[in-house]
């Protein structure tokens, strides 16, 4: 009985995978986030750090009061000043750009506001620095 179990579990276990690799083939990494005036895509840590390998996009560190950055980010803006400081993003609004904050609270908010202004190819960091921190990822500074 416990064979039997342990043998389904094993073949459920394999489908799945192989079932979602096929649903995810050719789509964009991270989840999309439905809001009003479109998406963003929240991605988790492991996929910043693969994007950053091959960098093309902006990464945006929105959390108030500074409290640290990941390494390759491009500019400072915080969450509830994005719309005051839209002429320091790219001019292009399909352009790829990563938000984060500490926890991810901050960059969800500017995530929404930025699709709001038009933009359409915005990512958010899932649990921002503190989970970044946690998968062993390292912080450029704490201070500035």
């Amino acid at each position: 009985m416990k064979t039997a179990f342990l043998l389904l579990v094993t073949i459920l276990a394999i489908a799945m995978s192989t079932a979602c690799g096929q649903a995810d083939a050719g789509a964009p990494p991270g989840q999309e986030v439905r809001v009003d005036g479109g998406s963003y895509r929240d991605i988790a840590p492991a996929k910043l750090r693969e994007m950053l390998e091959k960098k093309d996009f902006t990464l945006v560190n929105v959390h108030i009061p500074y409290e640290g950055e990941i390494t390759g980010t491009d500019l400072f803006v915080p969450y509830n000043q994005m719309e005051q400081n839209i002429t320091r993003l790219p001019a292009d609004k399909g352009a790829r750009i990563v938000l984060y904050c500490r926890s991810g609270s901050m960059s969800t908010a500017a995530s929404k506001t930025l699709v709001r202004l038009g933009f359409t190819n915005v990512w958010n960091l899932t649990g921002g620095m503190i989970e970044w921190k946690r998968q062993g990822y390292p912080l450029a500074s704490t201070a500035k």
